[in-house]
């Protein structure tokens, strides 16, 4: 499976071994902090290779650090992963149907239909709006955290997998353009392997840094 993702999506170092997310984590961590140093660089790399390492462990294929621009000069930011998983269904649109049901019975997840270039997927909303005591806000007061997230599931038409997107973010005040981003995201997943070969890299060959134009993704194994 082959999908596009943003110039500003950093990709975090998976991989297979501990000296491949190590070396990974390297360049990862001066390409996220361009500006900073070996005393900010030297401990954000065990972090960021153990943080891999967990990601790999429980079933991720690929996962990315967002981060947009604002009008007012700050940054928004989100975390999106892509997770490929076994299932029992051959039939992509009787996979997704089965999805929809299932995830249909939350009433607080906006679960609609979609129909993708690839073929049929399912897609769910979840806004959370969390408390937050004021011994831990830098007012001193109580807050409320507001989060978002988008998860999409994509039934393989090559197989018994579906493939997850999840998109979290608690920069909210842009939902409307994380919507978009996701959108545009989705329309460009496809399970036929591009021709231009040499662009493609699996998430655990990948170097961290800024996502390149193509990604790819393949089913955990066993």
């Amino acid at each position: 499976m082959w999908f596009d993702a943003p110039e500003t999506f950093f990709a975090l170092p998976l991989g297979d071994t501990h000296q491949e997310r190590m070396d990974r984590a390297q360049i990862f961590v001066r390409d996220l902090f361009a500006e900073g140093d070996e005393q900010i660089w030297e401990p954000a790399i065990p972090y960021y290779e153990a943080l891999a390492e967990y990601l790999t462990d429980n079933g991720l294929s690929y996962s990315a650090v967002g981060l947009f621009s604002t009008d007012q000069g700050g940054v928004a930011q989100c975390a999106f992963t892509v997770a490929a998983l076994e299932t029992d269904q051959d039939d992509p649109e009787t996979a997704a149907r089965g999805i929809l049901a299932a995830l249909s019975t939350d009433p607080f997840n906006d679960v609609r239909w979609m129909d993708l270039p690839c073929g049929p997927a399912v897609s769910s909303v979840l806004v959370r709006e969390v408390g937050l005591a004021p011994e831990i806000t830098a007012s001193g007061e109580d807050e409320k955290l507001v989060s978002g997230q988008i998860q999409v599931h994509i039934p393989f038409p090559t197989g018994p997998y579906t493939a997850v997107f999840t998109l979290n973010t608690t920069s909210v005040d842009y939902w409307g353009e994380f919507c978009d981003l996701m959108s545009a995201i989705l329309k460009t997943v496809s399970f036929t392997e591009p021709d231009d070969r040499e662009d493609l890299t699996l998430p655990a060959q990948r170097q961290g840094g800024p996502a390149s134009e193509r990604a790819a993704t393949e089913p955990a194994g066993p």
